[in-house]
């Protein structure tokens, strides 16, 4: 399977849109799923760029 390399922007978006899917009380992991990511890739965005906001990102 082909890798995306995907900008800082990017992910600061998909860490949003998990945030919006999961706030309904659906769980997290069919958020993750939702965005098309593993859950390895969400938690280890979500420690590198969980607190920046889309204009903060340098891409």
């Amino acid at each position: 399977m082909a890798q995306k390399k995907h900008k800082p922007e990017e992910i600061v978006a998909k860490l949003r849109q998990v945030d919006v899917l999961a706030s309904p009380g659906r769980p997290v992991s069919e958020a993750i799923r939702a965005i098309g990511v593993t859950a390895f890739t969400y938690y280890r965005w979500r420690k590198e760029f969980g607190g920046l906001k889309s204009d903060q990102v340098s891409g």
